[in-house]
């Protein structure tokens, strides 16, 4: 396994912007996914449900409040998505958000929502499936879009290198040190939200190999 340094872990929550920003769930998650057929459900779901083992997080059919807290949502155009019944009360402005997407020919994107402690109450995946991502295996797509739901991780973070690594046989998995570092961010002594930078430095130190 490949340590992560300090500023490493830095590095991954870091935004464009300068300022250090963390956040995991502070609840169950209750996934829901749209756009696909039916026989690739089972893979986004166990991917999600995988990853959320990972972190001690449960997977439920139903989030008392929102009813389901995590939502995929799946589409050939970006144009789509404002046909969608009800999306833009749960994403507001979504249409100029449509028109930042098409602008930039992005493929995918992520929404958070967060409780009035800052966790993660809610998110909202959204894929444009063009050539780059039609051509992924399903697996490989939902374990990456797991991954980098479960924490909020910096608008940069994995942009240069996934976190996904693969195998000698050609299975594709979790890179382990990004693995132990979601164990580590899950950690119940850890807070649930971090704005200083020596947040990282607990997270490394965590991460270091108990006797």
């Amino acid at each position: 396994m490949q340590d992560l340094t300090q500023q490493d872990i830095e590095a991954l929550f870091t935004r464009a912007d300068g300022s250090y920003l963390f956040a995991r769930w502070s609840r169950a998650l209750a996934p829901v996914v749209f756009g696909i057929e039916a026989e690739s459900l089972p893979v986004i779901k166990g991917a999600i449900e995988a990853v959320a083992a990972l972190a001690g997080l449960e997977t439920v059919e139903m989030d008392p409040e929102l009813g389901s807290n995590l939502m995929v949502f799946f589409c050939r155009d970006w144009a789509e998505l404002p046909e969608v019944p009800n999306l833009e009360k749960l994403v507001p402005d979504l249409v100029p958000l449509v028109a930042r997407l098409q602008g930039a020919g992005a493929n995918q994107y992520r929404v958070f929502r967060f409780d009035a402690a800052g966790a993660i109450r809610a998110a909202f995946v959204f894929l444009r499936m063009d050539d780059q991502l039609a051509a992924l295996p399903a697996e490989e797509l939902a374990l990456s879009q797991a991954v980098q739901t479960v924490l909020l991780w910096s608008d940069r973070a994995f942009v240069d290198r996934s976190p996904l690594g693969q195998l000698a046989d050609g299975r594709v998995v979790l890179r382990p040190e990004i693995g132990a570092l979601i164990r580590a961010a899950y950690d119940p002594v850890m807070p649930a939200v971090a704005q200083d930078k020596s947040h990282a430095l607990r997270l490394a130190a965590r991460m270091l190999p108990q006797d």
